[in-house]
């Protein structure tokens, strides 16, 4: 193995998997945003209270490879 294939560093990848929370009951699911954009936050149906709740970014999952 050459020195140089050593010192490349990985991309990052543009997408990632986040964990979006219920600010009401605390009912979790995934979304896929970019890596660059601003943290999510909307209005989703929560089937906890059977109402429409807001949902907010909680953590980072994981990165999605882009092809």
């Amino acid at each position: 193995m050459f020195l140089t294939n050593v010192l490349f560093k990985k991309a990052k990848s543009k997408m990632i998997m986040v964990l979006m929370e219920s600010v009401v009951s605390g009912h979790q699911i995934t979304r896929i945003r970019e890596r660059l954009a601003d943290k999510l936050e909307f209005i989703y149906f929560d089937p906890y209270i059977q109402q429409d709740s807001v949902y907010k970014e909680r953590k980072k999952i994981r990165s999605i490879k882009s092809s």
